[in-house]
């Protein structure tokens, strides 16, 4: 997930991948979309590569990678709830510069992110291994 969360945040810098490019502000009112879909701000791209970033040196073991994607899907799905209530508000509202797709992005990735701790938590029984 981490490196799912550090190439959405690289691609979303590249001109081509990111559609209306020029169009990018740091965070309200940004116009330029990833994939022609989701529309991203330089603020969300930087969150995606810092979460990226700490996705990948934490999964040098399964207790921190657990850790991590339990988290990050906590921050995603609470990205999700922002961008629910503010999607379709002007002004200064809609911070991170979400459309309705990229609301629902986060809501699919915290939801395969929990779902992922979840397996692990189910399978280890929190974190300790289970005795054969």
């Amino acid at each position: 997930m981490g490196i799912v969360l550090l190439l959405l945040g690289v691609l979303a810098f590249i001109p081509g991948v990111t559609t209306q490019y020029g169009d990018m502000t740091f965070a309200n009112g940004s116009g330029s979309m990833l994939f022609a879909v989701f529309q991203m701000s330089m603020l969300m791209n930087i969150i995606n590569i810092v979460v990226g970033i700490i996705g990948v040196l934490m999964a040098r073991t399964a207790a921190t990678a657990r850790d991590f994607t339990g988290g990050a899907g906590i921050l995603y799905l609470l990205f999700w709830i922002y961008g629910l209530v503010t999607v379709n508000m002007s002004g200064g509202a809609n911070f991170f510069a979400f459309n309705v797709a990229t609301v629902w992005l986060n809501f699919v990735l915290g939801i395969i992110m929990l779902g992922l701790c979840a397996v692990y938590m189910t399978r280890h029984h929190g974190g300790t291994a289970r005795s054969q």
